[in-house]
């Protein structure tokens, strides 16, 4: 099962909120997916968040964009800066990557991010299968919250 942004937002308005402002505190980001062979790589990327989705941009013909292509899978870390940033802890989301064709769609993300040449980026619309956040809650607590598509929010904390 999985999700757009704006139904996450719908779900777990506090936790999409954290999301977004640990996305926001940095411009570049991690993202992980799936080589030829299965194994793993890991790019730096920029995400933007507009009308209800999680958006993923790339540069043409990039091998993190190919790899979309050939299986949707994707892991995204937010920058967890120099150590001292952490307000609000780590936080990761992962799901599929679809690639959007259309052009009026584009054409609407273009004129909020404008990349530097309209006709040559990929553009990715991310469906979620799962967002997390580690933090430390009341200085003693390691905590875990993890959602998934269907399932309400559940926090683990560890001492």
């Amino acid at each position: 099962m999985t999700s757009n942004w704006a139904a996450f937002v719908a779900a777990e308005p506090a936790l999409a909120r954290t999301v977004e402002d640990r996305f926001g505190a940095f411009t570049h980001h991690v993202l992980a997916t799936l080589r030829k062979d299965g194994s793993p790589r890991t790019t730096g990327i920029e995400v933007r968040f507009l009308n209800g989705e999680l958006w993923l941009g790339m540069m043409p013909g990039s091998l993190k964009a190919l790899d979309l292509r050939r299986d949707s899978r994707f892991a995204l870390q937010a920058n967890p800066g120099s150590g001292t940033e952490m307000a609000g802890g780590d936080v990761r989301v992962a799901g599929r990557a679809v690639e959007v064709r259309d052009p009026q769609e584009i054409a609407r993300y273009a004129e909020v991010v404008n990349p530097p040449d309209l006709d040559a980026f990929h553009l990715f619309r991310a469906e979620l299968t799962e967002v997390v956040r580690t933090y430390i809650e009341d200085e003693k607590y390691l905590a875990v919250q993890l959602w998934k598509p269907g399932a309400p929010l559940r926090t683990t904390r560890r001492t």
